[in-house]
């Protein structure tokens, strides 16, 4: 995407020049899925597809906002004294719940601003343009305020966002990695205490690739709140027999010796995804940090089994794609990536096999889904920021 693009875009709809150009990444998650919210650990990484925002002050209190992905929705607006969630605002609620909490946590905003958004990540692609968005919001409100306010906080308050302004239970897993990343590393995350490692992604010889179903999520948001309920009723069940405060704290041992206490068959599959799964990550990380990719992709392709059988997340589309990136020649590892029900899948794939493994995969999946996936070869990004001339 180009600066004066975006500059322009800003000028169309505002008739004046924009004034500052931020940039925030879209993230993908190598391994360690519907662990956030368990106390577990995750391992993800922002890429380079992700939101920008262009921006002016404003003389008034109000926030007048543009998608160009958008332009049928045409300009929203709200006031910075009135903030209350409401449908008819579309894709602002985002915005509106980040200045909502930050003016809780700071002041009145003294001022509000006109805003041009251009997001580069696919509509529905499990790639987390929300978080993306929510971030790309704290930055710029702190900047233009001059905010004495911290981007670990900015990535709480757009968890908090999603989970109180919007509704979805989710954990913390991607405003994090879009708010905290480090261009060339991913990083391995304690989601109980925020403690956090980052580990270089250094593939000379492969390519992360990025597989997009192009099927839209469907009952994400239902369908999270329930795992996670269903999450919260195992663990309670097992605090009978065990002292722990998440599924994350759990040993596979202790899980095993204990699971029989769990009076649901499916609540037992979900919580052993949990428990398994953060271990797996951080087992994968210490893999990646060992340069032993073998280990790392049959870590991936143990999570993805989870994720099908245990968690129950995947759809048709979003299992057939891993299951065809396995047959490959070149394929070192193949999972769902995201919250499920849709969206994307990634693999890494040896640099030479790449167009292959594009070809081959993209004519199978079309032949038996119908309609063609996508693929981006990912790379890494660093966290929300201002984007400066010389970036």
């Amino acid at each position: 995407m180009k600066r004066s693009e975006l500059l322009n875009g800003f000028e169309d709809v505002f008739g004046y020049p924009g004034e500052s150009v931020f940039f925030s990444p879209g993230r993908i998650n190598l391994i360690g899925e519907h662990t956030d919210y368990n106390g577990g650990k995750v391992f993800p990484c922002a890429i380079t597809m992700g939101t920008y925002g262009v921006v002016k002050k404003r003389n008034d209190n109000e926030v007048h906002a543009f998608s160009g992905n958008f332009p049928e929705v045409g300009l929203l607006s709200f006031s910075l004294s009135d903030i209350e969630y409401k449908k008819e605002d579309n894709w602002t609620n985002y915005v509106k719940g980040m200045i909502k909490y930050i003016q809780e946590k700071t002041h009145p905003l003294e001022h509000g601003f006109d805003l041009y958004i251009y997001g580069t990540i696919p509509n529905g692609a499990s790639l987390s343009s929300s978080a993306s968005l929510e971030l790309l919001t704290g930055v710029i409100v702190k900047s233009l305020y001059n905010l004495s306010i911290s981007q670990l906080e900015l990535v709480k308050l757009g968890m908090r966002t999603e989970n109180e302004f919007l509704g979805l239970n989710s954990g913390i897993l991607d405003q994090f990695a879009i708010g905290m990343a480090e261009k060339g590393k991913a990083m391995l995350l304690d989601t109980n205490t925020l403690e956090y490692e980052q580990v270089p992604v250094d593939l000379p010889e492969h390519k992360i690739i990025i597989m997009n179903s192009m099927t839209r999520r469907e009952l994400v948001d239902s369908e999270y709140n329930t795992r996670r309920r269903q999450c919260e009723e195992a663990l309670a069940q097992l605090q009978e027999v065990v002292s722990v405060d998440s599924l994350g704290e759990l040993t596979e041992e202790a899980f095993e010796e204990h699971k029989q206490v769990i009076d649901d068959e499916v609540l037992m599959r979900r919580a052993r995804h949990a428990v398994y799964e953060s271990i797996r990550t951080e087992k994968a990380a210490q893999a990646l940090k060992e340069g032993d990719l073998e280990t790392f992709g049959q870590y991936m392709n143990d999570s993805h089994v989870s994720l099908h059988e245990d968690y129950e997340v995947t759809i048709k589309e979003t299992n057939l794609l891993p299951h065809l990136a396995w047959d490959q020649e070149g394929i070192i590892g193949a999972r769902m990536t995201g919250g499920g029900f849709g969206g994307c899948c990634i693999a890494i794939v040896e640099n030479e096999q790449v167009d292959s493994f594009i070809n081959n995969v993209g004519e199978s999946y079309e032949k038996e889904i119908g309609h063609p996936a996508e693929f981006y070869i990912a790379e890494t990004e660093d966290g929300t920021k201002e984007w400066v001339e010389n970036d």
